[in-house]
């Protein structure tokens, strides 16, 4: 089994593979982590990663630019049903749009928004990083073996919302409520690291690579 991390210019990729490794290993799974830009290898994978860092627009530009990715990654997906999994700014490119630096159009497969985080409290501070526990953890999505309350890492200025609260599998509070995890039909994203998210990250990897949704 193929496991394709999309290598679109931008995020730690070889720590996310690293991660997905280690989860393999420790389930004892015989699964190939690719590092890859070929679309043609992203149209043939059996399951997808899509990390991420830095603005929305520029990611989505970044994708946009390698020929016939963004084709490939919908194809594999959204007309074949491979399991997706979104990290960080590869969770908030499911969106709709993205406000960040003007408007700019997502991949539009969670309807909704990503938009700066706004906290009520004055002491919480942006950007959001550390660990944070999250709360709403579905048991019907890649998240099943995350428990209620377990600490991820997290590292950015801006979440996705969701238009409708269905989608949204975790959340997590800094200084007001917001999604840390979407999910619909195949396609799940995780505003948290799971790289760095020690043993709750390890064991979202290790469901995911088992994930038949």
């Amino acid at each position: 089994m193929a496991i394709a991390v999309i290598d679109y210019g931008s995020g730690n990729l070889r720590s996310a593979a690293k991660a997905l490794e280690r989860a393999a290993a420790e389930r004892g799974a015989a699964q190939e982590i690719i590092v890859t830009a070929d679309a043609e290898v992203v149209r043939r994978a059996d399951r997808l990663v899509l990390p991420g860092v830095g603005a929305f627009a520029a990611c989505m530009r970044a994708l946009e630019a390698i020929d016939g990715l963004h084709e490939a990654i919908e194809e594999a997906v959204i007309r074949k049903g491979r399991p997706f999994l979104g990290v960080c700014v590869g969770m908030q490119l499911l969106a709709t749009r993205g406000l960040e630096f003007g408007e700019s159009v997502g991949l539009d497969w969670i309807e909704g928004e990503v938009r700066k985080l706004e906290p009520d409290d004055p002491h919480a501070k942006i950007p959001h990083m550390g660990w944070n526990s999250l709360s709403g953890v579905s048991d019907l999505s890649v998240l099943a073996d995350v428990k209620e309350g377990r600490s991820v890492y997290f590292t950015h200025s801006f979440a996705l919302y969701p238009r409708d609260n269905s989608d949204v599998a975790a959340w997590v509070d800094h200084g007001g409520r917001f999604p840390a995890a979407v999910a619909r039909g195949n396609v799940a994203g995780v505003q948290f690291h799971p790289e760095k998210s020690q043993d709750a990250g390890l064991s979202l990897l290790a469901r995911f690579l088992e994930w038949r949704p």
